[in-house]
C-alpha cells in the first residue's frame, strides 16, 4: 500500500520547495536594496540645486500666494532651494507650453491652473502646445469651488436679480480659458442673461481690482481667491458655482440653489464643476525618469502633510486640500477623454470667443 507518510507539504517543501524559497528570499532582498539605493540617488540629485516652481499669472494672485507659501517647505524636504517664477501669458497658456518643453530633469515644476489647461485642450486652443494627460502630476495642492463677485453696492446681488435685470453684465478675466474667462460665459449660459468678457487683466488680482474700482461689474475666482477679495476689499459674494457652498460663504447659496435649471444646463453646470475640480495641480514636464517622479511625488505628499504649512494655509485661509498623482491623472481623464464628441461641440460653441 502506497503511504503518503512523509510527504506532506512541510516535507515536500523541505526537499524540494528549498531552494527555490531562498533564491527568491535572495531576489526580493537584492530588489528591495536596488530600490533603496534608486531612491538614494534621487534624494542625492536634488541636494544644492535649484528647483523652479512656475505659476502662469503675476505676483499678488491665489497661485503666487499658493506656491510661495509651498516653497520653502518643499525646499526643506528636497534638500534643494525652491524658487518661484512668474510667467503670465495668454491665461497661464505660456507658462504651460514652456514646461510641456522643458528638460525632463525633475528641476522645474508648475502650480498650473488645471482648470485653464484642461478647457485649452477641450476647445482645440491651437496655442495649446501640450497634453494635460502626458505631463508629470505630482497631486493636487487645493481644489477649490468657484464664487461669482460682484461690487458690495452694485445693484444687483443675487442671481434673481440678474435674471429680472435684462441688462448686459461685463465680466473682468485674463484671457479666453483661464477660470475667469469660462466661468463668466457659462454662468451666463445657464442663467441666459447678457453679458460681455473683458480679457487682458494680468491675473485674477488685476480682475478683482477691476471690479473693486467699479470699471467692470463682475468676477469669477476661486473661492479662496473670493474669500480675500471679500475681507480686503469692497466686493460681494453672489452664489457659489458648484453643488457646495464654500467653507468661507456658507450663508451664500450655490447656483443650482438660487435658480432653476434645465437639465442640459445643469450638465453643463456639472461639467465646468468636473474641469474646476483641476484645481491647483503641480505638474512636470512628461517623460521625468520614473524614479524620480516617484521621488518628487513622495516629497511633494509629505510636505503638503507638514503640520506647520497646514496651519499657515489655514490662517491665510489658504487651505491645503492635497490629492494624490494617481486621483489627479483620473480627474484629468474625466474632464479631457471622457467627454463625448456632441458634449464637447456644445462647449467649444459656448467658450468660443464671440
Amino acid at each position: 500500500m502506497f503511504s503518503l507518510q512523509g510527504c506532506g507539504p512541510q516535507s515536500l517543501g523541505s526537499r524540494f520547495w528549498k531552494p527555490w524559497g531562498l533564491a527568491l528570499a535572495a531576489g526580493a532582498a537584492l530588489s528591495f536594496a536596488a530600490a533603496g539605493s534608486a531612491r538614494a540617488d534621487e534624494a542625492a540629485f536634488f541636494k544644492g540645486k535649484t528647483v523652479r516652481m512656475v505659476v502662469g499669472f503675476s505676483p499678488g494672485g491665489g497661485y503666487d500666494a499658493y506656491a510661495r507659501m509651498m516653497a520653502p517647505y518643499l525646499s526643506q524636504r528636497l534638500g534643494a532651494t525652491v524658487v518661484v517664477e512668474n510667467q503670465p501669458g495668454a491665461g497661464s497658456l505660456t507658462a504651460m507650453n514652456a514646461l510641456n518643453a522643458a528638460e525632463p530633469d525633475g528641476l522645474r515644476m508648475m502650480l498650473a491652473n488645471g482648470t485653464a489647461a484642461g478647457l485649452a485642450q477641450i476647445m482645440d486652443n491651437p496655442g495649446a502646445r501640450f497634453d494635460l494627460n502626458l505631463m508629470g502630476h505630482l497631486g493636487t495642492v487645493s481644489a477649490s469651488p468657484w464664487v461669482w463677485l460682484v461690487h458690495k453696492d452694485f445693484e444687483l446681488k443675487t442671481p434673481a436679480d440678474f435674471l429680472k435685470a435684462g441688462r448686459e453684465i461685463v465680466w473682468s478675466a485674463t484671457g479666453p480659458i483661464d477660470g475667469l474667462s469660462d466661468g463668466a460665459q457659462v454662468t451666463c449660459e445657464v442663467l441666459r442673461i447678457k453679458c460681455r468678457v473683458v480679457m487682458g487683466y494680468k491675473g485674477s488680482n488685476d480682475a478683482a481690482l477691476a471690479v473693486t474700482r467699479r470699471e467692470m461689474d463682475a468676477v469669477f475666482v476661486s473661492d479662496t481667491s473670493a474669500n480675500n477679495y471679500v475681507r480686503a476689499s469692497d466686493l460681494h459674494a453672489v452664489a457659489s458655482m458648484s453643488r457646495q457652498r464654500s467653507r468661507f460663504f456658507p450663508n451664500v447659496p450655490t447656483i443650482y440653489e438660487a435658480a432653476k435649471l434645465t437639465p442640459e444646463n445643469e450638465w453643463l453646470m456639472d461639467f465646468h464643476g468636473t474641469v474646476q475640480d483641476l484645481g491647483r495641480i503641480l505638474i512636470t514636464p512628461p517623460k521625468i525618469p520614473q524614479a524620480r517622479m516617484e521621488h518628487l511625488r513622495a516629497m511633494v505628499k509629505d510636505t503638503l502633510a507638514d503640520p506647520k504649512l497646514r496651519e499657515e494655509g489655514e490662517r491665510s485661509q489658504r487651505y491645503i486640500d492635497y490629492i494624490d498623482a494617481e486621483a489627479t491623472m483620473k480627474g484629468v481623464r474625466r474632464a479631457i477623454t471622457d467627454i463625448t464628441p456632441e458634449q464637447k461641440k456644445r462647449v467649444q460653441a459656448i467658450l468660443t470667443p464671440k
